[in-house]
């Protein structure tokens, strides 16, 4: 079993649903043709899983999805992508500068589950993915 798996298997879900909407992201991008997935353990400060295009050659990721874990009973969901790598056309995200592995950043943050966030949230993946090849 992977170290994500792992993490997966071991947290127990609450009313919040962020469990949840954290596996259904991490299937989408399963499903994403030549993606890898790298997985970053901090805990108490966040759990990273972090996709690259196997045909990205100046970034290592596309994205980034945080479990935020400064509360393990109250975890909440980070999403984030480079400034051109997507759109955010229902402006539903948060520009942050620096945000992203020190470069300018969009987030999308997610405190509860919700099926039309979460399809926001996957189409902003599946764009990042499209345009990830250098």
């Amino acid at each position: 079993m992977s170290e994500l798996d792992t993490f997966i298997e071991a947290w127990k879900d609450n009313d919040t649903k962020t469990r949840q909407a954290f596996v259904e992201l991490v299937e989408h991008l399963k499903a994403m043709s030549d993606t890898t997935l790298d997985f970053n353990a901090r805990p108490g400060v966040t759990y990273s899983l972090r996709p690259r295009h196997t045909a990205q050659n100046k970034r290592p990721l596309f994205g980034m999805v945080d479990v935020i874990d400064d509360d393990p009973n109250e975890r909440w969901l980070s999403c984030c992508f480079y400034n051109e790598m997507i759109t955010d056309p229902d402006d539903a995200g948060d520009m942050v500068p620096e945000g992203l592995l020190g470069e300018d950043a969009h987030c999308f943050d997610l405190y509860e589950y919700d099926s039309d966030d979460i399809a926001y949230i996957k189409a902003r993946l599946t764009e990042a993915h499209n345009n990830a090849p250098e």
